[in-house]
């Protein structure tokens, strides 16, 4: 087999015939999987898997479902992984297959031992690996290159029902989902097939673009770090179909190496990223829409599943060495024309637009388009351009159940974990105040309006109001010195949007006395 050429030393301007000639699959080697898979999905129809395992009924798979790589179309060359689905009609509800998913594993396991004769193919390394949730892995040895091809089984519950179109299932399903309460992503495969047709319909040319970010992601990430706690290649995947639509507003016809740049210097951006769709699961129904506005909120890098709200992709994964990874990739001969000049990106934004309803008194209220990124002085300005007047207002803005909320117009709306539309309102605001914001031990902060000739302690006072910890407990510091009580807030150079650090002071210890 002829030796994969280097992605690095391929000019930007070949990378269209380096996918073609080096990352594309032989067609031989998608036979070897297909004749592997056809013969394992054959096996999982026709057994009856009986058992111990706390079921009345007989279990029957009723579909097995080629997911990943090989089931969307983005597989790339000498990387033979095949995952499949099965959906058991011993499942009828999320409940049930979290409490029976390590029993139907065993009695798949056992059959399977028992059934090589039939499978006639070379088992090998038969085993129940530990994941969210647990899979059945093995290897299978062709009998054509005797090249190993690793198989993983992952038993599922059919809550799509038989038929699955690649539109929008009824919202219960997910509200199903949500009240069911498991670990993120704990329940994905039940939306395997969601998942694939995300992928598995885009244009041609977008999946050469995947499939270059996947080798580049298999040959410069993980070969170089086995051992790190690296993302799915189902993030990189998603990353890369956002950064395609934002870039290109969908268009088919479009240059790779731009592409292929464009998703490097979004790997650097991770800590800001916080990207989600809505084609499977949208804002209407309000158990969803409570759900998803807070699965924005936590913490960056955030890459929703579009098929799955509970499962944050991105979280938990050591994205700084992918960064670094990236980083270096843009210095390469990959990333520069002939010319010698760096491949210019496309322009895409670290999270999506999202509409903004300001209501206000005297006026209808004003709908706009911002960027969460954007600082909230922008939307001011905005605001300002359609009044025709420069009045001192304040935004606000309150969740559901939650107390009303100034915003500082030196933080953006992102500051505030607000990435999906939402609705503000203009405040008037006294000229003599300013509003400064107390970030609390626990990371939370809260907005305080006061005059900057007024004492440190009268803030503190509003800090005992609105928070119950006693005035004489509380340090504030700024900037590093901690503020005392009987000093304004304008002699420490404090100005509107600025933020002070609340700590609790520790008790006073005092020198034990001899009687």
């Amino acid at each position: 087999m002829a030796l994969t050429r280097e992605l690095y030393a391929t000019p930007a301007s070949r990378l269209d015939s380096f996918v073609a000639q080096w990352v594309q699959p032989y067609q031989e080697q998608k036979v070897e999987v297909l004749e592997a898979v056809q013969t394992v999905q054959q096996f999982l129809r026709e057994e009856h898997f009986e058992g111990d395992c706390g079921l009345d009924e007989k279990v029957r798979v009723l579909k097995v479902l080629k997911v990943g790589s090989f089931g969307n179309g983005t597989a790339v060359r000498n990387n033979l992984e095949v995952e499949l689905v099965a959906f058991l009609s011993c499942f009828h509800s999320f409940q049930q297959e979290a409490k029976h998913h390590q029993d139907i594993l065993s009695l798949i396991w056992k059959k399977l031992l028992c059934c090589q004769d039939l499978l006639a193919l070379g088992l090998k390394d038969v085993e129940i690996t530990q994941g969210d949730p647990d899979a059945l892995v093995f290897t299978i040895e062709t009998r054509r290159t005797a090249e190993p091809i690793t198989v993983t089984i992952v038993p599922a519950y059919r809550a799509l029902g038989p038929s699955v179109s690649n539109t929008q299932p009824h919202p219960e399903v997910y509200v199903s989902l949500i009240e069911a309460q498991g670990y993120p992503g704990y329940f994905s495969p039940s939306f395997s097939e969601l998942q694939r047709n995300f992928v598995k319909y885009r244009p041609t040319k977008l999946k050469s673009l995947l499939r270059l970010v996947k080798h580049w992601y298999l040959q410069y990430v993980k070969a170089k770090c086995p051992r790190a706690t690296l993302p799915p290649d189902y993030a990189l995947e998603l990353l890369t179909i956002y950064a395609w639509e934002m870039g290109t507003q969908e268009n088919e016809n479009f240059r790779l190496d731009k592409g292929f740049t464009s998703v490097m210097e979004l790997l650097q951006e991770f800590k800001f990223l916080c990207i989600y769709w809505t084609k499977y699961y949208t804002f209407q129904n309000p158990v969803i829409k409570d759900f998803v506005r807070k699965q924005l909120k936590r913490d960056r890098p955030i890459i929703l599943d579009p098929a799955d709200p509970t499962h944050n992709v991105a979280e938990g994964y050591r994205w700084d060495i992918v960064a670094e990874r990236a980083s270096q990739c843009l210095k390469q001969n990959c990333c520069y024309d002939n010319k010698e000049n760096p491949v210019p990106s496309w322009n895409v934004k670290r999270t999506r637009d999202i509409q903004v309803t300001v209501g206000q008194w005297g006026y209808s209220d004003l709908i706009l388009t911002v960027n969460p990124y954007e600082p909230i002085r922008k939307i001011q300005e905005k605001i300002w351009e359609s009044q025709g007047t420069l009045a001192l207002k304040r935004l606000s803005f309150q969740e559901p159940g939650g107390k009303r909320q100034l915003l500082s117009n030196q933080c953006s709306l992102a500051y505030y974990g607000i990435f999906s539309n939402i609705r503000l309102c203009l405040v008037e605001a006294t000229s003599h105040e300013i509003q400064v914001f107390v970030k609390n031990p626990d990371g939370g902060s809260h907005a305080y309006g006061i005059d900057p000739k007024s004492f440190i302690l009268g803030l503190k006072h509003q800090i005992e109001d609105q928070q119950g910890l006693p005035r004489k407990k509380q340090q504030l510091q700024f900037q590093g010195q901690v503020l005392q009580d009987w000093s304004s807030l304008c002699s420490y150079g404090i100005q509107d949007g600025d933020t002070l650090i609340l700590s609790k002071k520790k008790a006073e210890s005092f020198p034990f006395l001899p009687h």
